[in-house]
């Protein structure tokens, strides 16, 4: 609903484009645009907790006890001359003063949430040029041990957020979820898809969806089991990543990193079972379970675009309606 997302439009939007996003639109001044805190606007929060990651990390506690002596962080000079006695932001992931702070970065792996072979020979130069980025203060063996501590990391994280993932699948699939996809208004796409079944992973009627379509990560309006699985990939794993990627040990385990992921995979199993109790106690009662109206309506699902699609171009999703592929992206 826009009420929802207008927050979200203040990043997503024209300010990734902007100079004056970074730069400040009354100041303009570099040394400004140099301090960590410029990126914390957009680039914190639980799906992407960069900020709270570096702020908590010995880099960001190095950072904020000495950012106000010019002789430790003199933001007068360009990245490229600067001799901090700690890492800012900008340094890592602006090096020189280059703008596209994905180049210095290892977000290629959807923040860390998909499983992903990280050592493939496809992200070698993106490895190379992160130790290359450390190396400035720690020796390469150093990095390359905090890059395979990382790796480390997401794989077991991977490993726990498959575990949940199948539970909910196997529960989908048994028929015992609830709502199924089919008593759910539509996603924002207008399309009765099962959340979980996102890109290619499934296919078949069964998930719902013709072959190639996908779901889409609910945050409402589904299953609680379904929530569940979403919040431990996008948060908890999310969590995992940044915390490792940024020397923020605790945030990747008691946090909520590993520990989230832990306590979630007890939360779908737990559910799960119930789900599956109350199946067999329905079955031998002769009880047959419809999903209240509440799930199909609401007060605010009709502000939802998949709601508007379904009424007013019966048939079709959004991408029907895109008169371009790529067209998404950019409006």
């Amino acid at each position: 609903p826009p009420g929802d997302t207008a927050g979200c439009t203040f990043c997503h939007t024209s300010p990734e484009e902007r100079c004056s996003t970074c730069h400040q639109r009354h100041q303009f001044n570099p040394a400004v645009a140099r301090k960590s805190e410029q990126c914390k606007t957009c680039h914190w929060g639980k799906d992407h907790r960069d900020w709270e990651a570096y702020d908590i990390s010995i880099h960001g506690t190095v950072y904020q006890v000495n950012k106000w002596d010019p002789t430790q962080f003199d933001m007068s000079k360009k990245p490229a001359d600067a001799d901090y006695v700690g890492p800012t932001c900008q340094y890592c992931h602006m090096r020189g003063g280059h703008h596209n702070v994905q180049r210095l970065s290892t977000v290629y792996t959807s923040m860390g949430m998909s499983n992903a072979d990280r050592g493939a020979p496809l992200w070698k130069e993106k490895r190379d040029t992160w130790v290359s980025v450390c190396d400035d203060c720690h020796s390469p063996r150093f990095a390359r041990e905090n890059l395979q501590a990382m790796d480390e990391a997401c794989k077991d994280a991977g490993l726990k957020y498959t575990e949940t993932f199948k539970v909910a699948e196997n529960l989908m699939l048994d028929g015992m979820g609830e709502p199924m996809p089919k008593d759910l208004a539509p996603d924002w796409s207008g399309q009765h898809i099962w959340s979980l079944k996102i890109g290619a992973y499934h296919e078949g009627d069964k998930y719902g969806g013709k072959k190639g379509e996908s779901g889409e990560f609910r945050m409402s309006n589904c299953s609680d089991i379904e929530r569940v699985c979403f919040e431990s990939v996008g948060y908890w794993m999310t969590y995992i990543f940044k915390g490792m990627a940024h020397g923020s040990w605790n945030d990747a385990t008691y946090c909520d990193g590993s520990s989230g992921m832990d306590r979630w995979l007890v939360k779908a199993k737990a559910a799960s079972e119930q789900a599956r109790r109350f199946t067999a106690l329905e079955k031998k009662a002769g009880i047959n379970w419809v999903p209240s109206e509440f799930w199909r309506k609401g007060d605010y699902l009709d502000q939802l675009s998949g709601m508007k699609i379904v009424k007013e171009f019966p048939g079709k999703t959004i991408f029907d309606l895109c008169p371009e592929p790529g067209w998404l992206d950019t409006h």
